[in-house]
């Protein structure tokens, strides 16, 4: 998981007035995606817990800041010496090929000598970027979905924000637009996941979405949106929508419909039919109390029913292409640990557990 600033998410803040929308009715298969480790804490490997859970995907992160805190001679090489590429990318591809799931990354961050030494959430050279992420591409070859920064709509993610202003979705949109061609060149089989937009956020999903544009007014080219759609509501799509702009995940159904018009017009040979599928990178619910990241919890019991509903709603659907639950273990024990995980850090299986397994 990408490192994270306290998320919270007001029930304030989230109960505004609601307008009636119908929920999609066809479906189509919906990827089981987590954030979780490749080792356990108790030393083993994390593979045979996936296998049990049925997972598809296992989501990780890059940081170019700490690959390449100096500047490569070719960026574009994944050999040069100046990378430090992390080996928990080949394990857990390795661990995918032995226990049956893929893996996808998230490439963020930046280095100083990319962003004209700025913090590591300062937008970089765009063409930099691009290379970046040729390069990782060449790198590992078994990674097919490459996800564009982590909630760069909040502003402890991603600078320079301006709240409610265009200013930073489109410096953004030059990131993912260059990472989109140079991981087509690496290998077009390549699926670029942009957006990475979170429920609320310094800049509403709702405006990320209308101000991602590149110079000439069209939204950066992706395949699929990607989406953190946290939530103090149970997941359902046919609940009434915010009317403020956020979208949680009972709101994907309105997500779709923006990113249909708005790509549909930008890019009809592609999705004149339906816009990109929406690719939910973190979803989640704490069980037990709140904590620094999240104000929100449910029961034990609950959270169980909460996973179960995710992926009901999404396989109801045929816009929502993966759900990815964040994660597979609770923090270790504290007074503001963040207890999201299917098992507890001393691996004890959480009613949660059996509910995911239980996803389809």
């Amino acid at each position: 998981m990408f490192p994270s600033s306290v998320r919270r998410l007001s029930l304030i803040a989230l109960t505004l007035t609601l307008t009636l929308v119908l929920a999609g009715t066809a479906s189509a298969a919906t990827t089981k995606s987590i954030w979780g480790p490749v080792v356990l804490p108790n030393g083993q490997p994390a593979g045979p817990v996936y296998k049990s859970l049925g997972v598809d995907d296992l989501q990780l992160a890059l940081s170019w800041d700490t690959i390449a805190p100096t500047q490569p001679a070719s960026e574009r090489n994944p050999a040069d010496p100046a990378y430090n590429w992390p080996p928990v990318v080949d394990q857990a591809i390795a661990a995918g090929r032995q226990y049956g799931f893929t893996v996808s990354i998230v490439l963020l961050h930046s280095p100083p000598w990319a962003n004209a030494g700025r913090v590591p959430t300062y937008v970089p050279n765009s063409r930099q970027f691009g290379d970046f992420a040729f390069a990782a591409s060449k790198r590992y070859p078994g990674v097919r979905r490459w996800m564009i920064w982590g909630e760069p709509s909040r502003g402890v993610q991603f600078q320079p924000m301006v709240r409610n202003s265009p200013v930073a979705p489109r410096l953004y949109a030059r990131l993912v637009d260059s990472a989109y061609g140079a991981l087509k060149q690496a290998d077009r089989k390549d699926t670029v996941i942009g957006g990475m937009s979170f429920t609320a956020g310094d800049v509403t999903p709702k405006d990320w979405i209308r101000w991602m544009r590149l110079p000439n007014g069209k939204p950066p080219r992706l395949d699929m949106y990607g989406h953190n759609a946290f939530s103090t509501r149970i997941p359902r799509l046919r609940d009434k929508p915010f009317t403020n702009g956020n979208y949680d995940f009972s709101d994907l159904d309105t997500m779709e419909t923006q990113l249909h018009k708005t790509y549909a017009r930008a890019y009809p040979s592609k999705f004149r039919k339906r816009g990109p599928r929406i690719w939910i990178s973190e979803f989640t619910i704490q069980a037990g109390h709140g904590s620094q990241d999240f104000n929100f919890f449910v029961s034990r019991a609950n959270q169980g029913r909460w996973i179960a509903a995710a992926f009901r709603e999404a396989n109801r659907t045929d816009y929502i292409a993966g759900v990815g639950w964040l994660g597979l273990l609770d923090e270790p024990l504290g007074p503001f640990n963040r207890t999201t995980g299917l098992l507890t850090y001393e691996l004890k299986k959480k009613p949660s557990y059996f509910a995911y397994q239980r996803a389809k």
